[in-house]
């Protein structure tokens, strides 16, 4: 590596070192938000000693131990601590202090992420208890993850994007977050910004970690968590260093039931997350209805009296958190080929077994034949008072299997990645050279309460299975002989991989500095496959169709140069240029370009240009289609307007319903494309505080999502076609899946400040705030159709998402020699929410941690702390697009305050 002063010779030092200023700062607060500080640490000079060793010959040999560092957003190896782009750094080891123990939830403290954080929190969610990262609240498809500067493989069932819980959480050193677009640089799907995984890069001793959370609350919900590592070999004396890392976590479910915010009856706040699918099963015959407790005043288990129709409330059996179990091993080996050359491999294994429980098994659309032990009427089954059968037809039941319990899933989601790098100097080139392979892989099961479709609608033909009460022995032979489980669906991606990247200086162009060349290209193979077992078919709740099963591929190819060129001693102007080949969808060149104006010491303006291109996924190409349920309860707009039944329509079949949902991939998606804009300003006007400005935009055009299920039936004469009528005139199934639905428009700020108070006899304090303000988030859901303001609105599109207004992270940190402590506020702003009847917003959610770590001898650490100190629920929320009612599972956290401890030992 080439020392600072080289770097930037004739340039005086200390100028140098003025623009390495902002670093120490943001380091000694345990945020970084501007830089990828690959080689400073905390133990690098503040700015004073760093300008007193500037002032004497003698000492400026001892500066040259500042070496380059590689900026996230930049292929070009630079000691500036300043970027062109803005850069967020979260330090793991500070947010373990804090209680974060899961890279989701690290995930959660980023700000500029506006949606579903939580979505393994969500049930009703199908992507095998993943979770995702959706910078900009664009869509997790348009934020690329990468794990040490390279891509790991997206989830397999949700195949747009990688899931958070494979990353292993223990070996992190730090998350950097590029909070502009790089699809010029780090490829096309980098839209929304670039989230980067930063594992350790070597370790010489060992530490032992074990947590536990207890939520205050009774319910469950506890999580316990152990880690370990171990490593020898210093790189530079020995010319070798070898460690792994271990990691397990067990976070216990905590039942909907266990909660109070969680009750899916509300009528005063409009909401009636029941189901008419009741049991007692109502019954039905030539437009009339009636459910037989009725009469006692819907008196039963699980029953709700809804202005006299009896539905049924799945609370009991919902989970408010799902079980999950995490485990991970990262492994890394380095050795030095030469004093500018080494190598290393590396691999990582992660597996999270996520359990789902949702209420009893439903099959719709059944008759009871005349004749049979419980036809209404016939001795067994009251018949109906408010209508009088006509005994020679059949009664039409939809059949809610109490009997059998509630529905449970296991989801097992495994990722592993090898990669062999190079890396050095040759000749003045900084080379990175590589090749992965990468791999996810999620088998899901059905462990109990799933039963076969044709023997329950041949049982309750001929009468062996009563809908109406309790079974009779033969009923209950019937339904454990017709039960269903094992591995129903198996579904992998893998990545294949080989990449490479130069750069140079290649010589001082104004006078101003040594300008410098970055050059690379990668070559991967993409693989998607899912095989669903035949049985699987006879299960219409599950939503999936054995013929369905697919596999695809696909090669991938990109070239890219980056060129930065300093102009004035103040001003600094970046371009580049990627060019991306896919063997299905063909081939896009996108540019970017970027400027870092200095005008006074105190004050840095930046600036970026970028395109955007994203080739829809393997998965959202070749996903087969599938029926399933809606995830939100609707009324027919035909049969049901207004939530009454009219002439023809039934309350109990057509009202607050969920109904049936044809969804899938599209082979006829075509590309989104993308314009990024920022424009930001850093202020240092005293040596202890930084704030900071970035201002965004960004527009996309062809956005994929999954159409809204929700706006099929709030404009039902719009999108009439994806309507489909059985011949009784009620929905059959309705039709959303994946498709290009238009523009998306969206602008604001991210504020940072960032300041270390004087040092006082009392310890070192410090205050850190990062915010983002959107300003404007406008969608299409339709080429060409009316644009839907989506900042503080819920909004039906995809996955039911909220673009809050404001949002922020305000951190309160204190240190004196072995204690330290910190108080944290994280805070969302109040939205419209998805049905207004009865209430019109959601509250804003402002949730406050405390921590508190010791240090004894440097050999163990104690962290113990409260994660919402002041005990807030979820505010209330009518949202439709989970199976959770009553609040939002996706942005808020239902275990309530929560305290945590922690010990670490060293060795």
């Amino acid at each position: 590596m080439r020392d600072i002063a080289r770097t930037f010779a004739p340039k005086p030092l200390a100028a140098a070192v003025h623009r390495y200023r902002f670093l120490p700062l943001c380091l000694a607060l345990g945020v970084a938000p501007l830089v990828h500080a690959q080689q400073a640490t905390e133990e690098e000079a503040p700015p004073s000693t760093a300008a007193a060793v500037a002032a004497s010959p003698e000492a400026a040999v001892s500066t040259t131990q500042l070496q380059r560092i590689e900026v996230t957003g930049s292929a070009i190896r630079r000691v500036d601590a300043e970027t062109a782009v803005p850069v967020t750094i979260l330090r793991a080891e500070q947010l373990q202090k804090e209680g974060v123990r899961t890279t989701e939830e690290l995930v959660s403290r980023i700000v500029a992420s506006q949606s579903n954080y939580n979505a393994s929190r969500a049930v009703g969610e199908s992507t095998g208890g993943a979770s995702f990262a959706d910078m900009r609240g664009i869509g997790a498809n348009k934020t690329l993850v990468l794990l040490n500067g390279r891509r790991l493989a997206n989830n397999a069932i949700d195949g747009s994007a990688v899931d958070l819980n494979t990353i292993p959480f223990a070996a992190l050193d730090r998350v950097e977050i590029l909070r502009d677009g790089a699809s010029a640089l780090y490829g096309t799907d980098a839209i929304g910004g670039v989230i980067n995984f930063i594992t350790k890069t070597s370790v010489t001793d060992g530490q032992v970690s074990m947590g536990y959370d207890y939520p205050t609350h009774s319910g469950g919900g506890e999580s316990r968590n152990f880690n370990g590592s171990w490593g020898f070999g210093d790189l530079e004396n020995d010319r070798f260093n070898v460690f792994g890392v271990l990691n397990y976590d067990k976070q216990h479910h905590l039942s909907a039931i266990d909660r109070s915010f969680t009750k899916d009856y509300q009528p005063e706040r409009g909401l009636n997350g029941t189901s008419g699918r009741a049991f007692p099963a109502t019954y039905n015959q030539n437009g009339f209805s009636e459910n037989p407790a009725a009469a006692s005043g819907c008196s039963g288990p699980n029953l709700i009296n809804a202005n006299g129709n009896c539905r049924y409330s799945t609370r009991s059996y919902i989970d408010a958190l799902p079980e999950t179990e995490k485990t991970s091993i990262f492994s890394k080996a380095t050795g030095k080929l030469g004093d500018d050359h080494n190598v290393s491999l590396d691999y990582f294994w992660a597996r999270n077994n996520n359990t789902t429980i949702i209420g009893p098994s439903l099959v719709t659309g059944l008759e009871i034949n005349p004749g049979t032990s419980f036809y209404p009427g016939n001795g067994i089954t009251p018949a109906p008072t408010s209508f009088a059968i006509d005994p020679t037809q059949p009664v039409g039941v939809d059949f809610r299997q109490e009997a059998t319990g509630a529905r449970v899933q296991y989801d097992q989601n495994t990722s592993q990645r090898l990669q062999l790098t190079f890396d050095g100097n040759v000749a003045g080139w900084d080379y990175n050279v590589g090749a992965s392979y990468n791999e996810n892989k999620v088998v899901s099961s059905l462990h109990s309460g799933y039963t076969d479709d044709e023997l329950i609608t041949e049982g309750i033909a001929n009468g062996t299975l009563n809908p109406f009460g309790e079974q009779t022995q033969a009923g209950l032979n019937l339904l454990n002989s017709s039960n269903l489980s094992g591995d129903y669906q198996t579904a992998v991606g893998r990545v294949k991989a080989v990449d490479g990247r130069v750069s140079r200086e290649i010589g001082d162009w104004f006078g101003a500095g040594p300008s410098a060349l970055a050059i690379g290209g990668e070559f991967r193979k993409e693989e998607f496959s899912t095989s669903i077992e035949e049985w699987a078919g006879n299960l219409s709740s599950l939503g999936v169709d054995p013929a369905g099963s697919v596999s695809a591929d696909r090669h991938v190819s990109a070239e890219y140069a980056e060129l930065n060129v300093p102009v004035l001693d103040s001003l600094e102007l970046t371009a580049a240029v990627r060019h991306d080949k896919y063997s299905d969808v063909g081939g896009t060149t996108n540019p970017k370009y970027s400027f870092r104006f200095q005008p006074i010491k105190e004050l840095v303006v930046r600036g970026a240009y970028s395109e955007g291109f994203r080739a829809p996924s393997l998965y959202e190409l070749y996903n087969p289609n599938f029926i399933t349920w809606t995830a939100g309860d609707y009324n027919d707009p035909a049969l049901c307007s207004g939530g009454n039944a009219a002439a023809g329509g039934l309350a109990s079949r057509d009202c607050s319903q969920q109904f049936r949902n044809r969804s899938g991939g599209n082979q006829d998606l075509a590309p989104e494309t993308a314009r990024n804009v920022t424009l930001g300003f850093v202020y240092q006007p005293v040596r202890n505080l930084s704030v900071g400005l970035d201002f965004w935009w960004i527009d996309i055009s062809g956005q994929i999502e999954e159409f809204p299920e929700a706006s099929v039936f709030d404009n039902p004469e719009t999108y009439s076609d994806r309507i489909v009528r059985a011949a009784d005139g009620s929905i059959d199934y309705i039709v959303t899946g994946l498709a290009n639905l238009g523009k998306v428009k969206t602008n604001g700020v991210d504020v940072t400040l960032d300041y270390r108070f004087p040092t006082s006899p009392y310890g070192q304090f410090g205050l850190t705030l990062q915010g983002t303000v959107v300003n404007r988030y406008d969608y299409q859901e339709q080429k060409g159709g009316a644009y839907i303001d989506n900042v503080g609105n819920y909004a039906s599109g995809g996955d039911g998402r909220v673009v809050a207004r404001w949002k922020h992270a305000l951190t309160a940190s204190w240190a004196k020699g072995p204690y330290s402590a910190s108080l944290t506020n994280r805070f969302q702003s109040r939205y419209r929410d998805y049905d207004t009847e009865g209430h019109e917003r959601v509250a804003s959610y402002s949730v406050w941690d405390l921590s508190a770590s010791y240090t004894w001898n440097k050999t163990l650490d104690l962290d113990v702390g409260v994660k919402n100190l002041f005990d807030r629920d979820p505010p209330f929320s009518n949202q439709a697009d989970t199976f959770q009612s009553g609040y939002d599972p996706r942005y808020t956290d239902p275990l309530g305050r929560t305290l945590f401890t922690r010990a670490t030992y060293h060795f």
